[in-house]
């Protein structure tokens, strides 16, 4: 994987341009491989090892505390003392000033690792960065400062046991807390009650605080809580409270562990149900949770959008590099592991040993679509990463295309690797056989780990409906405008290399089918017949961005004299995607372009 994840640093997405950027300048390409070693050898010796465990000594909850193994507070007191929280962060805020991409390249050997263990401090560095972006100077002070540093993790609180993804039901309340609320330095001051489902890290020991963000509605000016999503408003609620010097002032906040889930696969990861408000632990004698309002009121979500899309590019990235290790490990196995006799002119000759089973044509079928899935998706999280950077440090125009490409690209960049790196997952199990599917191998782990990606951070439907609904009509088109312009310049430029020009032909018609479909979609005007077919749109959409992405690295292989032996696996991948991938996406995108009425006029009574 690092001769992999090297070549698509420097050579794909070069990365060393980037130290010619004010923000970068104190770095050197010495430093960036320094810090991928650092990550490397912390996920080899502190999470890998310990992955089995965290999976079968699940979190217990004793009716007081939680309980973990000490190989989680050990593995994640490692990544803290890497400084890797605040990786990206400027110096003042402890932070190396590091690129998004070296960031997201170094975490991907946490995921590989270990994805369940790593989620705490995916979801402390999406929260700290959600609150640099929103948060008042002190609310960064206090909270976000305090969590780059390790000393606190935080959550994100959205879903209720009602509600789901349908965040404009949610049923939890704030009311501001008596007079002079507004006045408090920390933020205006609320009380919130209610109930949050699914909250991934939300209690532990790990830290000796947790800082959770939550959504709540707060009341309009009837008293009445607003309906829908625009009396929705993000607070920062602490498990224990704390001062405005960042101490902890030695009383709990109204937050109480209601349960814990108990999960398929991310068993290394508490997911719980708290309860915020109930009064088991009053706050100045008053039952009500203690929030500090992040932004301005009614803007909750505009707000946590920023932590979900961040975190929505996380989890594609978990979900490549569990891909990635279900990949590495079957293909161990099949090099190893002696079955069956190859077919010759002659048919089969019993006679002869066993060989290999990485031998066999369907074997390798399995093991190069893995290859594609993986290595496709981490280039796919990678550019969107590189894109981050553009954003935050490139020049006007540079920054307005980013910008544009990650709207289009988001709804990929999670749908996409959850999809197709579950399957790699599967395929993995299919390479062991019968021993894949038992305890004694990784990869059964690996698949139910991996499940839980495709619902994490919007499920598919929510993901299609975003790409088509919004997306790619968003500014009269002008972001898939662009990205079909960069798809079209990787065609054009492979147009000349020998043994590619095919797979360039093969990917403008595909973009071409793609547009037209999209076209057709939103023929009519009617939501409600686009959007019926939205998610086949996204498997089709995604599989193309993929064929670009696989195009353009084998470009960039073609060119590479350092990493010059990846040529010959990268070009088979690539033929793979565009042999028995890309033609998928006529069966995905026949149904969209006709507005297939089936799955709209479907009754309940007719299943």
């Amino acid at each position: 994987m690092r001769d992999t994840l090297d070549f698509l640093l420097h050579d794909w997405l070069r990365t060393a341009t980037l130290l010619q950027r004010p923000r970068f300048a104190d770095h050197t390409a010495e430093t960036f491989a320094q810090v991928l070693d650092t990550c490397e050898r912390i996920a080899r010796e502190k999470f890998a090892p310990f992955n089995r465990l965290a999976d079968t000594q699940e979190p217990h909850f004793d009716g007081e505390r939680v309980h973990l193994p000490r190989a989680t507070h050990e593995a994640l007191a490692a990544y803290v003392e890497s400084g890797m929280l605040a990786a990206a962060q400027d110096y003042e805020f402890g932070g190396m000033q590091l690129p998004c991409v070296i960031e997201m390249a170094a975490n991907a050997f946490f995921s590989r690792a270990s994805v369940a263990m790593g989620g705490y401090a995916m979801l402390t560095s999406g929260n700290a960065s959600l609150l640099m972006a929103h948060g008042t100077p002190l609310q960064r002070e206090v909270f976000a400062k305090n969590e780059f540093a390790g000393r606190w993790f935080g959550t994100m609180c959205l879903s209720e046991p009602q509600a789901g993804s349908s965040l404009s039901d949610i049923a939890t309340r704030a009311v501001p807390d008596g007079e002079g609320h507004e006045a408090d330095p920390l933020g205006p001051r609320y009380r919130l009650r209610g109930n949050k489902m699914w909250i991934s890290g939300g209690e532990h020991e790990i830290t000796e605080n947790i800082v959770h963000l939550v959504l709540a509605k707060i009341p309009g000016p009837d008293g009445k809580p607003i309906a829908g999503t625009k009396g929705i408003s993000l607070f920062i609620v602490p498990k224990k409270l704390v001062n405005t010097k960042g101490e902890l002032t030695g009383e709990r906040n109204d937050v109480a562990l209601a349960g814990l889930n108990h999960k398929l696969g991310y068993r290394g990861t508490t997911n719980t149900l708290l309860n915020f408000g109930e009064g088991r632990f009053p706050v100045r004698g008053e039952a009500g949770a203690i929030g500090y309002m992040v932004g301005q009121p009614g803007e909750g979500l505009r707000c946590m959008f920023h932590m979900m899309n961040e975190a929505r590019i996380g989890v594609g990235l978990g979900a490549v590099m569990l891909g990635m290790a279900g990949y590495e490990a079957s293909l161990a196995y099949a090099r190893q592991r002696s079955q069956g006799r190859p077919i010759t002119g002659a048919g089969k000759d019993a006679t002869q040993p066993p060989v290999p089973l990485v031998e066999h044509a369907d074997v390798k079928r399995m093991l190069l679509a893995q290859k594609a899935y993986a290595e496709g998706g981490l280039a796919l999280a990678l550019y969107c990463a590189r894109l981050v950077d553009e954003l935050h440090t490139g020049d006007e125009a540079a920054r307005a295309e980013a910008g544009l490409l990650l709207e289009v690209l988001t709804p990929i960049a999670k749908s996409w690797p959850s999809e197709w790196c579950l399957e790699a997952n599967s395929l993995a199990i299919q390479v062991l056989g019968g021993y894949g599917y038992t305890r004694d191998f990784p990869v059964e782990q690996y698949w139910r780990d991996n499940r839980l990606n495709m619902i994490h951070e919007g499920t598919h439907g929510i993901q299609g409906l975003d790409l088509l609904g919004r997306k790619v009509v968003m500014k009269g088109g002008e972001g898939l405008r662009l990205l079909a312009l960069r798809v079209a310049d990787t065609a054009q430029r492979a147009g000349q290399v020998e043994g590619l020009a095919e797979h360039a032909n093969a990917l403008s018609g595909a973009l071409q089918k793609l547009g037209a479909a999209t076209k057709a979609a939103w023929a009519t005007g009617v939501p409600e017949e686009a959007l019926a077919n939205a998610t086949p749109y996204l498997q089709a959409f995604g599989h193309v961005v993929l064929a670009w992405l696989w195009l353009d690295v084998a470009l960039a292989a073609e060119e590479s004299e350092a990493h010059a032996a990846l040529k010959p696996g990268k070009r088979a991948a690539l033929r793979y995607f565009y042999a028995f991938e890309l033609p998928k996406i006529d069966a995905w995108l026949g149904p969209v372009a006709r507005r297939e009425p089936l799955l709209r006029e479907m009754q309940d009574a007719w299943f």
